[in-house]
């Protein structure tokens, strides 16, 4: 099965091969609208770029509180839209392609265990489904049915069979679901997290099956000109506060070494919501941690700033670099975070640092 999938699978899926009559593909703008649910769940096949994005902490519920050893998780299926389209009714012309990553972030192993999926949407082998959220490659897939997200992943090394509980209505990114990324119109996303959801299921590790259970983050975010042509990457947060709240923190690094835009949204415990305009999100390295694979150097502990709060993040472990060159053709580092408010815990979450290898593509 998993075969199938990487008969079709590399980072050359969206640099088509010579085709006959191709033509270049106008994508549609982010422009001001409702989200509508459950519709937007689903995908967004016009546009050029989409993510599923799921990240969490689990506990073995097999050991004592007190004494397990948290891990982290993340799952994320891409779609995209190449720039060329061809007039070509065969079954495998390449009108869109989808990407998967699963990560296991996990103390005992030092480092992050990653597996990743690439595929055109051919024959069933992979696809998106545009009426509700159903996302798979092969034998991975991520889905919702009424109120609960699942996923089953059977990775290199390890497997997921998680199923994540939302409460509450969806938080809305930005200006009411429109998440600005630049100064130009065009520089935005539709965008909409699912924080705090509960998690329960299965996880398989070194040989050994362990019940679990945590709390997780859902982003999904759709764009046509996500990443401005000044920008280098991005730094980005999602953090599961403690009492109940949430906060998202983003910056968009500049190549010239400054910033080129940032934003964030900060939900309290009583629902109540708050955006931040660029002048008002940080993000300061603490400390970095150097990959003995790739030399990269990554800003693994930050102070994010919004609004006139902090929160520093502390990774789960520094290893949690991912080689994704087979799939989306990028390495970063995107990991399980601790956040802290004045010294003592505030929440967990993850941290994604890109643009630190080569400059981003999107």
């Amino acid at each position: 099965m998993r075969r199938r999938a990487f008969l079709a699978a590399s980072g050359a899926l969206l640099a088509a091969a010579p085709w006959a009559r191709a033509a270049k593909v106008n994508y549609p703008q982010v422009i001001p609208r409702a989200l509508v649910f459950p519709r937007d769940h689903g995908a967004h096949p016009d546009f050029r770029t989409e993510w599923w994005y799921v990240t969490g902490w689990l506990k073995d519920e097999a050991v004592a509180e007190g004494e397990a050893q948290p891990l982290g998780f993340q799952v994320t299926f891409f779609r995209a839209r190449p720039e060329q389209q061809a007039d070509n009714p065969s079954s495998f012309a390449l009108r869109q392609a989808i990407f998967a990553h699963a990560a296991l972030a996990d103390p005992a192993h030092a480092r992050l265990r990653h597996d990743e999926r690439a595929a055109r949407t051919a024959l069933g082998l992979a696809g998106a489904s545009q009426d509700i959220m159903r996302a798979w490659i092969d034998d991975w897939r991520l889905e919702l049915a009424g109120s609960t997200y699942r996923t089953q992943i059977v990775a290199s090394d390890f497997a997921l069979d998680l199923a994540f509980e939302a409460r509450g209505a969806p938080l809305l990114q930005g200006e009411a679901g429109l998440s600005r990324k630049g100064a130009r119109p065009a520089e935005a996303s539709y965008y909409y997290s699912r924080p705090q959801l509960a998690v329960t299921g299965r996880i398989e590790r070194a040989g050994r099956a362990a019940s679990v259970r945590g709390t997780a983050w859902l982003d999904h975010e759709w764009s046509s000109a996500y990443l401005a042509p000044e920008a280098l990457g991005w730094d980005w947060c999602g953090i599961n506060l403690d009492d109940g709240g949430a906060l998202m923190a983003f910056r968009m690094r500049s190549k010239d070494a400054g910033v080129y835009w940032a934003g964030g949204t900060l939900r309290r415990a009583d629902g109540t919501q708050r955006s931040f305009a660029p002048e008002e999100v940080s993000f300061e390295a603490l400390r970095a941690w150097r990959s003995p694979r790739t030399g990269v150097d990554y800003p693994v502990e930050m102070r994010v700033r919004a609004g006139g709060e902090a929160w520093t993040l502390a990774p789960l472990i520094d290893d949690q670099e991912l080689d994704a060159r087979a799939s989306t053709g990028t390495i970063y580092w995107e990991g399980a975070v601790r956040a802290m408010r004045y010294g003592s815990p505030a929440g967990r979450g993850h941290l994604e640092l890109t643009g630190y290898w080569k400059p981003m593509r999107m």
